[in-house]
């Protein structure tokens, strides 16, 4: 019989704080003998964005991306394969709050895991991490 969660979610986006969370993800799942859920969410650019974009923002946003992606992809190849964990990385596309909501729903997750946001509007508008806090689905763990 399990203490702990039995499917543990984590939302990276290659951020410090997103990698912290990320780490602490990993090592609650090692200790808890738990799955681990790895999702990255790329944001989609709005519909309107390509029409004003005249300097190639566009394109470096998905550049951006695509980094991110790439480093998750190879960093999680490397390292999280090695430990025997029961753990998949998912790449989603779309609002990162509703594509992590998704995504715990569709792994039947038992806790989520994110980093602190860093930005300053976020206190005003609402982070990630205290949307899935009101959301009241899941514990949920921010990690600084």
């Amino acid at each position: 019989m399990r203490d702990g969660p039995g499917t543990i979610l984590v939302g990276v986006d290659g951020s410090t704080s997103s990698l912290r969370a990320g780490a602490y993800a990993l090592g609650l799942a090692r200790r808890q003998g738990s799955r681990l859920v790895v999702v990255y969410v790329r944001t989609l650019p709005s519909a309107l964005l390509p029409l004003a974009d005249t300097g190639g923002a566009i394109a470096t946003v998905i550049d951006t991306q695509d980094a991110v992606e790439r480093e998750l992809r190879e960093a999680f190849a490397e390292r999280i394969q090695d430990l025997g964990l029961d753990a998949r990385l998912v790449v989603r596309a779309g609002e990162p709050y509703t594509e992590l909501c998704d995504a715990a729903r569709q792994v039947r997750a038992d806790a989520v895991i994110v980093g602190r946001s860093a930005n300053v509007l976020h206190r005003v508008a609402g982070s990630i991490g205290s949307k899935l806090v009101r959301c009241g689905r899941w514990p949920v763990t921010v990690v600084p």
